[in-house]
C-alpha cells in the first residue's frame, strides 16, 4: 500500500489535493452524412443571446455537428424570413433560431413571440427542414444587470438544449430517410 507522508508541520489543504478525475464526455452517436446547420442570431440584445450561440456551437461540436455558419439578424421578428431563404437552399439539414423578446416597441412581447414561433413552424413544414427555437420572451424583464446576468446563464443553458435537440432530431430524421429510402417504411 503506498501511503504518502507529510511533513507535520504542514498541513494538505484542498487547493493541494490532485484534482478529481472527472467523467469522460459521453460518447455521441456520429451522422451517416455531414450535417451543415444554420445559426439566426436575433442582434436585439446581443450579449444575452450571443450565449445560446456559443454553448451551442460547443455542444453541437460534441454532437458531431461540425458545421455551423450563423446569420444575424436585427431582432427575432426577422428571424422567419431568413430561416425559410436558407432552409430553400437546400444547404443547411437544420436551422436554429436564437433571440431574445421583451416588452417594448411598438409590438407586445406575446405577439412577436407568438408569430416568430408560428412562422418558424409554417418554415418547418412547407421545407421538411427542421427549425430549433431558442426565441426566448420573459415575462418581466428590467435592464437590470441582475437581469442580464440570468438570462445569459439561461440562454447558455438553452443553447446546449437546442443543440441536443438539433442533433437528436437530425440522428432521427436520417434513420427514417433511410427506411423510407429501404421501403421499411412509407
Amino acid at each position: 500500500m503506498n501511503q504518502m507522508l507529510q511533513d507535520p508541520k504542514t498541513e494538505t489543504s484542498e487547493a493541494t489535493q490532485p484534482p478529481v478525475p472527472q467523467d469522460p464526455a459521453p460518447d455521441h452517436p456520429r451522422f451517416a452524412k455531414p450535417q451543415r446547420v444554420a445559426f439566426v442570431q436575433a442582434c436585439w440584445h446581443r450579449d444575452v443571446v450571443e450565449e445560446a450561440r456559443i454553448a451551442f456551437i460547443k455542444e453541437a461540436e460534441a454532437r458531431h455537428l461540425t458545421h455551423v455558419d450563423v446569420f444575424e439578424v436585427p431582432g427575432s421578428f426577422e428571424i422567419p424570413l431568413h430561416a425559410q431563404v436558407l432552409a430553400k437552399t437546400r444547404r443547411y439539414t437544420a436551422i436554429v433560431a436564437a433571440g431574445l423578446v421583451v416588452d417594448g416597441g411598438i409590438y407586445r412581447h406575446e405577439f412577436v413571440a407568438d408569430t416568430v414561433i408560428k412562422a418558424l413552424m409554417d418554415v418547418q413544414l412547407r421545407t421538411e427542414v427542421p427549425v430549433f427555437s431558442a426565441v426566448l420572451t420573459p415575462q418581466q424583464f428590467h435592464e437590470t444587470e441582475v437581469h442580464y446576468d440570468f438570462f445569459r446563464k439561461h440562454f447558455a443553458i438553452k443553447g446546449v438544449e437546442v443543440a441536443a435537440a438539433c442533433a437528436e432530431t437530425l440522428l432521427g430524421l436520417e434513420r427514417l430517410r433511410g427506411q423510407v429510402a429501404a421501403g421499411i417504411v412509407g
